[in-house]
């Protein structure tokens, strides 16, 4: 592929995957590191930039459906910024290796999740 192709399919696979709030940093993130080639650290931080404006851009469209709850909104929101800002000191702590390590295991046990332990539907 070109050298521009591949990054623009990713992005927009990765700004639909956001847009639907399922995740399109993952994706972005699997594709900078092995595939860019870039370190860990410099990858979660064009990830971190990269997620401002897509869910600045999907929100509007989940608040008007009614996709987001309110009574968990506040709750979730502050335990995320105090859980991001342990994680960003233990992203500059870790050894490299040892944080796509454990990266890679947490895309292994989401995917092994995903495969095997199907999903009960709450009745609404």
């Amino acid at each position: 592929m070109s050298g521009w192709l591949l990054p623009l399919a990713v992005g927009t696979a990765a700004g639909i995957l956001s847009g639907c709030g399922v995740g399109g940093g993952t994706l972005l993130l699997v594709y900078l590191t092995a595939f860019a080639g870039m370190e860990q650290t410099q990858a979660q931080g064009i990830n971190l930039l990269y997620f401002l404006p897509a869910a600045a851009l999907a929100l509007p469209g989940h608040l008007k459906n009614g996709y987001v709850d309110k009574t968990i909104l506040l709750p979730a929101a502050a335990a995320g910024l105090a859980a991001a800002a342990l994680g960003a000191f233990l992203a500059t702590w870790l050894d490299q290796a040892l944080l796509r390590r454990i990266f890679a295991l947490f895309l292994l046990v989401i995917g092994l999740r995903e495969l095997f332990y199907p999903r009960r539907r709450a009745d609404k």
